[in-house]
């Protein structure tokens, strides 16, 4: 794609310099700035305040994250030091061993950290994280450096498509650091090897791994208390799955769309993809049970209503107070992979995950950086995917849902990338929902949906070279559900595609952006007729106040909104 722009480093050093002169209020001698250090607040906003959880355009996202956003996350004490158990910082003795036994070991004292003194050290394997409270933690991402040396592909064999074609999906699941479940490990790979493509997520390969705890009353979106049935397995601190089944006139998907005319004259029938990501499972922990009733501790995503034949449900076991710090993960670098036969030199991934983390990590040389796959509640801080160039630098699917990922960085690629490449950046799809980017600087990707109509996400805060693309079957269905919001965007070679989406995302808000235009991909919306949208200050760079919509929204819940 032709740069709009003399240098791309120099635009976005000059984007971030407007920001941060937003952030701090400092002075200067131009129009934008002075505008900047005022600020104006939109419409949006105040109505926002005025109705937090059921807002037609901004969903709630106050709680996304670990501990329901808690800024101070665990810090269990050190029970394991991997060098007591044979790991050797000298770049060419395989730890991967040592290091799991380690926190094996620490899975068996029910948790604690295992620490990663400072060095370089070679894995010849896969970093499994399977246990609840245990944290791997290095010195630093500057000190301590884990060098991979073997794909996924190699250490545990090829990885077919449940949807068909020769697809490897090793370029979407898994990680050389994976935090998951030792149950739902053992699972997963045993249907990998046995080329029985599985289902990924919360209930199992064949999504069959649930009972039903209580049938649930009819209730709103936004709602904190449900009324139950049957209270007898429902107690305080539990995990569970709100789980709500389509119906045959697809008005749960209709729904998530936001309703209305355009949603209701879709063709849904033939989205084979995206009706297979169905029932909608969302994980929720109880905070309270009085009688004939539960407290959850966030709201309700959607309406609860008796034709979506809703329900509180078991699931396979979650991986929960679990995390990864303080290190880079070094991929041996390859040249990239044709699109979609990735052979998974994966970075770190978070599946069917619970209030885990990941702080300071950088990965280098990587396929695909980040994953949240059927995760929910997790936060990624501090996080940056370097070297080579990367298919997804992020990736959020199969029903993840009120993640957090905050000042993160994908760095422009060390090489260009080879022929039949695709790059695509910060991505979210398969019914996710309700999960925020904040805080990002992008030299290089886009606000990737794959379809699948993820719905309610939030980018808020983030200067972006917006020279990615987006991917996605047809079958897999709309590029947006509603309530997308995109607040505070810096896009420095001025490009529009999936930035400013008040033109293609039912419901959305695009808020605070620059002035853009249509080049390079560029898509049409998926529902027809009236889409609902609100845009405002389009046109400025750091003026929309508050800067951060997350952090703003934290601050009112703070006030008891």
């Amino acid at each position: 794609m032709d740069k709009m722009h003399p240098s791309r480093r120099g635009v976005l050093g000059g984007a971030m310099a407007v920001a941060a002169v937003a952030a701090t209020g400092a002075t200067g001698a131009t129009g934008a700035t002075a505008s900047a250090k005022s600020g104006e607040t939109p419409t949006l906003w105040r109505e926002f305040k005025a109705a937090p959880y059921t807002h037609p355009q901004i969903p709630y996202v106050a709680r996304a994250g670990a501990r329901s956003g808690a800024r101070s996350l665990p810090r269990p004490k050190a029970v394991a030091n991997v060098r007591d158990y044979g790991a050797r910082p000298d770049g060419t003795s395989d730890a991967a061993p040592a290091i799991n036994r380690a926190l094996a070991d620490a899975g068996r004292r029910g948790g604690g950290t295992v620490v990663v003194p400072p060095g370089e050290y070679r894995v010849d394997g896969i970093i499994r994280i399977a246990h609840d409270n245990v944290v791997l933690r290095g010195a630093g991402s500057t000190r301590t450096t884990l060098r991979a040396t073997k794909s996924l592909t190699e250490l545990i064999g090829p990885y077919g498509s449940r949807y068909g074609g020769d697809k490897s999906s090793w370029s979407w699941a898994g990680g050389l650091i994976w935090l998951c479940p030792q149950s739902r490990w053992d699972a997963l790979t045993t249907a990998i090897t046995a080329k029985a493509w599985p289902f990924e997520g919360w209930t199992g390969n064949r999504r069959d791994a649930w009972e039903t705890l209580s049938a649930v009353a009819p209730a709103r979106r936004g709602d904190r208390t449900l009324r139950v049935t049957d209270t007898s397995r429902l107690h305080e601190g539990d995990l569970v799955l709100l789980r709500l089944a389509d119906d045959a006139d697809h008005t749960l998907l209709e729904h998530m769309a936001g309703g209305g005319e355009g949603p209701e004259g879709y063709v849904w029938d033939d989205k084979t993809k995206l009706t297979s990501y169905v029932p909608y499972e969302w994980p929720v922990r109880i905070t309270s049970v009085k009688k004939s009733t539960v407290t959850l501790e966030r709201p309700l995503p959607l309406d609860v209503r008796e034709e979506w034949d809703p329900r509180l449900t078991t699931h396979v076991k979650a991986l929960t107070g679990a995390g990864v710090e303080a290190l880079t993960l070094e991929a041996v670098e390859t040249p990239q992979s044709p699109h979609l036969l990735d052979k998974g030199y994966n970075g770190v991934t978070f599946q069917c995950a619970y209030d885990c983390w990941a702080d300071d990590i950088v990965v280098r040389h990587v396929d695909n950086g980040f994953g949240l796959v059927s995760a929910s509640a997790c936060t990624l801080r501090r996080t940056r995917v370097t070297g080579r160039g990367a298919h997804h630098p992020y990736f959020c699917r199969e029903g993840s849902h009120d993640n957090l990922i905050e000042d993160f960085r994908i760095d422009e690629r060390t090489v260009p990338a080879p022929s039949g490449t695709q790059l695509h950046g910060i991505n979210v799809e398969g019914l996710s929902s309700y999960n925020v980017w904040s805080r990002g600087v992008m030299e290089m990707g886009t606000f990737d949906s794959h379809r699948g109509m993820p719905f309610a996400n939030v980018r808020t805060d983030i200067t972006v070279d917006n020279d990615g693309s987006h991917g996605g079957d047809a079958s897999a269905g709309p590029l947006f559900g509603a309530r997308f919001t995109h607040w505070n965007i810096r896009v420095t070679n001025e490009r529009a595609g999936l930035m400013k989406i008040d033109g293609l995302a039912p419901y959305s808000a695009t808020v605070g952006i620059n002035e853009v235009r249509e080049f390079g991909q560029i898509d049409v919306p998926d529902f027809s007729g009236d889409l609902h949208s609100r845009i405002e200050l389009y046109g400025t760079t750091g003026v929309v106040r508050p800067r951060n919509l997350y952090e703003a929204q934290r601050e009112v819940e703070g006030e008891g909104a």
